[in-house]
């Protein structure tokens, strides 16, 4: 079952279970995945990388705009925002640990060679593109930053 499917089979089980927070963001998913779709130059199916890629983004979108209102004081507006990033959660795979995505970066930067800070888009692009869906580009970031320094 591909993504697009999951998410039609969870919007229409939030249909009936009358779970707002829960429409709201797989309405979201959706429209983001029918605007992918539909963009000049896109084939008719997304590829699933592409599918994890508008999950992160819709995940990522969604605590941010939750940091900044709990920066304002403003709890009412960022726990809907966190509960519908649960949500979205739910359909991306299990991210991670900093331990493994550490060993991921070592390897990579022993196979390139990588020397300093220099060899840093390299090493993020490999890595990145290995992980992608698995792992947030900002804590590989920071990790390949901590290993080249």
């Amino acid at each position: 079952m591909s993504l697009q499917q999951e998410v039609m089979a969870a919007l229409k089980e939030a249909m009936k279970a009358k779970d707002q927070t829960a429409l709201t963001a797989l309405r979201a998913v959706k429209s983001a995945i029918l605007l992918a779709q539909t963009e000049s130059g896109a084939k008719e199916e997304l590829t699933e990388e592409q599918e994890l890629k508008i999950l992160q983004k819709q995940v990522k979108q969604r605590k941010d705009s939750a940091a900044i209102y709990l920066k304002q004081g403003r709890e009412d507006l960022a726990a809907p925002e966190l509960a519908e990033a649960e949500v979205i959660n739910q359909f991306l795979p299990e991210a991670l640990t900093e331990e493994e995505i550490e060993k991921v970066v070592v390897m990579t930067i022993e196979s390139v060679g990588a020397e300093g800070m220099k060899d840093m888009g390299k090493v993020m692009g490999i890595v990145s593109q290995e992980l992608a869906g698995k792992a947030d580009g900002k804590t590989i970031s920071n990790i390949v930053r901590g290993k080249l320094s």
